[in-house]
């Protein structure tokens, strides 16, 4: 089959493995139009504010702007809202609050108060705090703008629930999609083996050792279950370690190769950080443990000089050096305590370099509890919440989480796809391996 017929699968095929993969999330963004945009809408506001400072005032403005503001809170509604419905279509009639507006009894900041009201009771609890301030606005202009940014922010919500709610039915649907078209290809090549190349050379230890009661056909199927999770996983995981430059990559997870070459790079750099860090802290002592801010500084210090990776690492950890140790001496000065000196100095920085050793012991140290974490993570992934922390990775929990959740929506998605081929592969071995140690047990 090849390579080149999994690169050739539609462009659509690969955005909607996108959407249903990613920490999918639509935010604002900054474009020129915002800019054009908001020029003209300056303009509308000023001549807002000169009609409601004429005597007696204009309402033209005010009332397009009520009648836009009805309309976004209808769209938040939905068909069982008759009530709300209701109220809005009562409060919010144009027609008569023109008519008031003509014969001078038009209370904008009662319809105002009705609005903030209502967005109150449509808006996500995570809005609340936006409300509230738009409750101690009392200038008309600045209020109208600032109800007008917080339904912006309402319509992002709405649009973020939207494609969430559709994320479990777009996942399946792709997912029998690809299944379906990869079993036609191993139709046409069933010889084609590369795909369980990336499965480890010896089954783990507990896979072939767990006791099986096999007049339970049920807990032989439960153990036979969990050996090929425990496997799929460890096989997942070697994909963070994959030489891409010498070894073709395996053709079920084809499609997301530079997806897991982006996680790879970013756990090769953490594992940087943490480990610049965590000889940093320990050359420090307990001095700058609890200093706030500080690890966050050794952080920028260490992303900023590694960013890319595309450096001399040995010259990239010597100038870390160099930089570490001027933050180091002006936080103990801040706080009180004594400046390394020249030796102390001296001694981190060659740590630092040390660093750069494929055999340094800290590096290997912080790459095994990374891939405990994420190993653990996999395994308990159907929870809601994180496995613990190990020790050691304390300052760089957030970012190693923030790639433990990319990396195992990632595995997850992959995993609804070819775990039923990986499944029947992997039962056959598993089972032949049973048969092998229940013969050498009975012969003992």
């Amino acid at each position: 089959m090849g390579q080149a017929c999994f690169r050739a699968r539609s462009l659509y095929l690969a955005s909607v493995r996108v959407l249903c993969t990613a920490i999918y999330h639509l935010e604002k963004k900054e474009h020129l139009e915002k800019k054009v945009r908001d020029i003209v809408h300056k303009a509308f506001w000023d001549c807002l504010e000169a009609q409601l400072k004429e005597d007696p005032p204009t309402y033209d403005h005010a009332i397009k702007l009520l009648g836009e503001i009805k309309e976004n809170l209808l769209s938040f509604l939905l068909p069982g809202h008759t009530r709300l419905r209701s109220q809005i279509t009562e409060v919010l009639d144009l027609d008569l609050i023109k008519q008031e507006a003509e014969n001078g009894a038009l209370d904008i900041s009662k319809l105002v108060e009705f609005v903030i009201g209502m967005m109150g009771t449509l808006c996500a609890p995570a809005r609340d705090e936006e409300i509230k301030k738009l409750k101690d606005i009392h200038e008309i202009v600045p209020l109208f703008r600032a109800i007008f940014s917080v339904l912006d922010l309402m319509k992002m919500d709405m649009a973020n629930f939207a494609v969430s709610s559709i994320r479990p039915k777009l996942m399946q649907q792709s997912a029998e999609y690809e299944r379906k078209k990869f079993q036609e290809f191993l139709e046409k090549q069933p010889s084609m083996t590369l795909f369980l190349s990336f499965f480890p050379s010896d089954l783990p230890v507990n896979c072939v050792s767990l006791p099986v009661d096999h007049e339970k056909k049920s807990d032989s199927f439960i153990t036979s279950s969990l050996c090929s999770t425990a496997v799929q996983n460890q096989a997942y995981l070697k994909l963070l370690k994959w030489d891409h430059v010498n070894r073709p990559f395996p053709e079920t997870v084809l499609m997301d190769q530079t997806r897991f070459q982006e996680i790879q790079l970013e756990l090769e750099q953490l594992l940087l950080i943490g480990t610049v860090l965590l000889v940093t802290f320990s050359a420090a002592g307990s001095a700058l443990v609890d200093v706030p801010g500080f690890a966050e500084k050794i952080k920028t210090i260490v992303k900023v000089l590694l960013s890319g990776m595309s450096f001399n690492l040995k010259e990239s950890l010597a100038t870390i050096g160099e930089k570490v140790c001027a933050e180091v001496n002006s936080c103990l000065s801040q706080h009180g305590f004594t400046p390394f000196s020249a030796e102390r100095e001296s001694v981190l920085k060659g740590q630092i370099q040390a660093v750069a050793s494929p055999d340094n012991t800290i590096c290997k140290l912080i790459d095994s509890r990374i891939q405990k974490f994420l190993e653990n993570y996999l395994a308990s992934s159907h929870q809601k919440s994180l496995p613990a922390i190990p020790g050691g990775l304390g300052p760089i929990q957030r970012e190693l989480e923030e790639i433990a959740v990319k990396y195992v929506r990632l595995v997850n998605y992959n995993k609804m796809v070819f775990s039923p081929y990986y499944d029947a592969v992997l039962g056959k071995i598993l089972t032949k391996e049973e048969s092998q140690l229940v013969g050498k047990s009975e012969e003992l």
